[in-house]
C-alpha cells in the first residue's frame, strides 16, 4: 500500500519535512497547517516542490471546532472552510481532515452535528474536496470512532466520510473490530501511531508520547487487519506528536517511520520482504581505539590472550573460550577514546541476513578489504555500531578468522571466561525508540520490557532484545553516561562459571575492579542469607548479587578504559535478566570512580 507520513511528525522547516520524507520512500505526506503558515513557499510553490521529489499530498488537516455549534458560529466556520478549500485546491489536495470538537460552544446533539457536517461538505463538494470526519480522544461530546461513524452514516453525504486514528481508537480502549461494519469507501483516512502504555491525561499522553508503530504498547497491527477487512484501500499515514521526534533530525527519524510501516505491512500481510535470520551468537567485539596499550593490559588481566592478527590492517585478535575481542587502532579510528564500534553476528545466512536488513532501509556499510579478505556484509545500526553477519567459523570454513594471521606464543591460564554474554550499547537520546524497533525487525531479535534504573545524575531507561536461547544479548539504553568526556559507555560483559575467581584473577593479574559501596552489602544481608564469608567476599571484590523466580545472578564490573569497560558475569539456574535492581549502585560507583581517577 502507499504510504504516507504528517509534516508535523518531522523536525525542521517544510522543506526539509518534505525532503526527508521522499528520501526515506515515502509517497505522500499530510500537510499539517502550522507547516504551511510558517513556510515562505506559496501553495503552488509547495505543490510543484511536492511533485519534484515524488510526493503526493494526501491530506491538509487540521479544520477544528466546525460542527454542533449555533448557526452564526457555524456561518463563520463555513466562511473560515472556504478559504481553506481554496487553499486545498492551489495545494493540489483533495481531502481535509476535520476534528470533533472540543469547543465549549459545542452542543451535545448528534442531529445537529451531522446536518452541519453535511452542508460542509456540499462546500467542499464545490471545491472537488472530500472532508474525514474524525473523533478525537478528547473531544467534547464526540470522542470515539463509532460514534462518529454514526455522524457521518445519518448525515448521508457523499463528500463526508471518516477518519480513522489508532491512537484515539487504542487510547481510549475501543474495540476496533466495530470498524469493519463501516463501509470501505466511507474510511477517507487512516492515521497511525503507536504509544507506550500510559496511566495518564490522554490529550498530555497524545501530544508528547505518540511513536511509529512497533515502538510502542498498542496493536497496531490489529487495529490495521479490521481497517483492511473493511475495505479502506488508501496509504497508510503516520501522524506522530512526540517531543524527542521534533527535536531530532528529520532525515533518520524519517527512515526510522517508512520502517515501522514496511515491518508493519509485513505482520498485516500486505508484503513480504526477505525473511528475518536470527543470529546464532557473538562472533566477535571490535574496539577501536588510538591507544592499543590501556586495552591490551585490560584484557590481558581479563584472562585474553593476543592470539592472532589480520594480514592487512592493524587489527588484533583476543580471545578466552568462545569470547572473542577484535582491537583496531587503524588510521581511521577515532580519536577520541576507545569506543565498541563494530559487533559480529553468527548467521546461518549471512547473506539473508545482510538482504533483509536493506530491505528495511539499514545502511549497508562500503568496506575495504584486499581481494583475499572473507567476504562480510555489514550494515549500520541507528547509534552508528557497524554489525557484521558472519559465517560460523570451522576448521572447513574458516570464515572471518581466516583473515587473521596466527601469533606465537604461550597462551595465559585465562580467568574462566568462557563466552559473551551480553553487549550493553547507551545509545543517543533520540534513537532508542528507533534502536529496539531496529534490533527486532532487522535481525529478528525479541525485546524484553523496558526498564528505568535511577541514576545519580537522571534516569537511565533500558531495554534489551535477545534471541530465545539468549545465545545473543544485547541490552539498550539511553542515560547518563559516567566516562571520561561524558560521551555514551559500552560495555561488553563477559559470562563465566565461577565469578569469584574471575574476578580474584583479574585483579591478581594487575586489574583494577570497581569498587561498591559497604552500604549495598548491608542491604544485602538484609534481603537474602548467604553463607558464611560469602557476603564479606563478595564485598572485597565489588560483586553484586541478584535474584529472581529462576535463579541467580553475580557480577562485578572492571574500570573504564575510555568508552568501554567490562562486565564478569555468573548466571545460575535460569536468571534471564541483567542486574538491573543493582545498576543503580553500579552507576552511582561509576560516577564517584569517574571523579576519583578521570574513569
Amino acid at each position: 500500500m502507499r504510504t504516507s507520513i504528517a509534516t508535523v511528525s518531522l523536525s525542521g522547516s517544510l522543506t526539509e519535512k518534505l525532503t526527508a520524507a521522499s528520501r526515506a520512500g515515502f509517497d505522500g505526506v499530510e500537510i499539517f497547517e502550522n507547516d504551511l503558515l510558517a513556510s515562505p513557499l506559496t501553495p503552488e510553490e509547495i505543490r510543484a516542490r511536492c511533485a519534484d521529489l515524488g510526493l503526493t499530498i494526501d491530506l491538509y488537516q487540521p479544520m477544528r471546532d466546525i460542527e454542533a455549534v449555533p448557526e452564526a458560529e457555524f456561518a463563520r466556520n463555513l466562511r473560515r472552510a472556504r478559504h481553506k478549500f481554496e487553499l486545498m485546491r492551489r495545494l493540489g489536495t483533495d481531502t481535509v481532515l476535520v476534528c470533533s470538537s472540543v469547543s465549549p460552544l459545542a452542543e451535545d446533539d448528534d442531529a445537529l452535528a451531522a446536518a452541519q457536517l453535511s452542508r460542509l461538505a456540499d462546500l467542499a463538494q464545490e471545491f472537488g474536496v472530500r472532508v474525514a470526519y474524525e473523533a478525537l480522544a478528547w473531544g467534547r461530546h464526540v470522542s470515539t470512532y463509532d460514534h462518529a461513524w454514526r455522524i457521518v452514516e445519518t448525515a448521508g453525504h457523499a463528500a463526508l466520510g471518516t477518519c480513522l486514528d489508532s491512537f484515539h481508537i487504542l487510547s481510549r480502549g475501543s474495540d476496533p473490530k466495530g470498524i469493519e461494519d463501516i463501509p470501505g469507501e466511507k474510511i477517507f483516512f487512516l492515521q497511525l501511531a503507536d504509544a507506550p502504555l500510559l496511566a495518564m491525561d490522554v490529550l498530555q499522553w497524545s501530544r508528547h508520547y505518540r511513536c511509529f508503530p512497533g515502538q510502542g504498547g498498542f496493536d497496531v497491527a490489529g487495529l490495521v487487519r479490521h481497517v483492511l477487512t473493511a475495505g479502506y484501500d488508501g496509504p497508510l499515514s503516520l501522524e506522530i506528536f512526540n517531543d524527542v521526534f521534533r527535536q531530532a533530525e528529520a532525515g533518520p527519524t524519517a527512515v526510522d517511520a517508512h520502517r515501522s510501516l514496511l515491518v508493519l505491512q509485513e505482520t498485516v500481510g500486505l508484503s513480504r520482504p526477505p525473511a528475518p535470520v536470527v543470529p546464532t551468537g557473538i562472533a566477535f567485539a571490535e574496539l577501536v581505539t588510538p591507544d592499543a596499550e590501556p586495552v591490551s593490559a585490560l584484557l590481558g588481566a581479563l584472562g585474553f590472550a593476543r592470539t592472532a592478527r589480520h594480514r592487512s590492517k592493524p587489527v588484533d585478535l583476543w580471545q578466552q573460550g568462545e569470547a572473542r575481542v577484535l582491537v583496531n587502532t587503524g588510521p581511521a579510528v577515532r580519536r577520541d577514546g576507545t569506543a565498541l564500534a563494530a559487533i559480529g553476528l553468527e548467521s546461518p545466512d549471512p547473506e539473508g541476513a545482510a538482504r533483509r536488513a536493506e530491505a528495511l532501509l539499514a545502511p549497508v556499510l562500503p568496506r575495504r578489504r584486499a581481494p583475499e579478505d572473507a567476504p562480510l556484509e555489514a550494515v549500520a545500526a541507528p547509534d552508528g555500531t557497524e554489525l557484521f553477519f558472519c559465517a560460523r567459523s570451522t576448521p572447513e570454513l574458516p570464515g572471518w578468522r581466516a583473515d587473521f594471521t596466527d601469533t606465537t606464543g604461550q597462551p595465559p591460564s585465562g580467568t574462566g571466561v568462557l563466552r559473551i554474554d551480553h553487549l550493553a550499547l547507551t545509545q543517543p537520546w533520540h534513537h532508542f525508540d528507533e534502536a529496539t524497533l531496529f534490533h527486532r525487525s532487522v535481525l529478528g531479535l525479541q525485546a524484553q520490557e523496558s526498564v528505568d534504573v535511577a541514576d545519580p545524575y537522571g534516569l537511565l531507561r533500558s531495554r534489551a532484545v535477545t534471541t530465545p536461547d539468549g545465545s545473543v544479548r544485547i541490552a539498550l539504553s539511553v542515560g547518563a553516561a559516567p566516562t571520561e568526556d561524558g560521551a555514551p559507555a559500552q560495555h561488553i560483559a563477559l559470562a563465566t562459571e565461577d565469578v569469584v575467581a574471575a574476578a580474584r584473577g583479574f585483579r591478581d593479574s594487575g586489574g583494577r575492579l570497581l569498587r561498591m559501596p559497604a552500604n549495598y552489602y548491608d542491604d544485602l544481608a538484609a534481603r537474602f542469607a548467604f553463607a558464611e564469608g560469602e557476603l564479606e567476599t563478595y564485598q572485597d571484590l565489588g560483586i553484586l548479587y541478584d535474584r529472581d523466580a529462576g535463579g541467580e545472578f553475580r557480577h562485578c564490573y572492571t574500570r573504564t578504559v575510555g568508552r568501554v569497560f567490562f562486565e564478569l558475569v555468573q548466571r545460575d539456574g535460569d536468571y534471564r535478566g541483567y542486574g538491573a535492581q543493582n545498576a543503580p549502585v553500579r552507576l552511582a560507583a561509576q560516577h564517584a570512580a569517574k571523579r576519583l581517577t578521570g574513569g
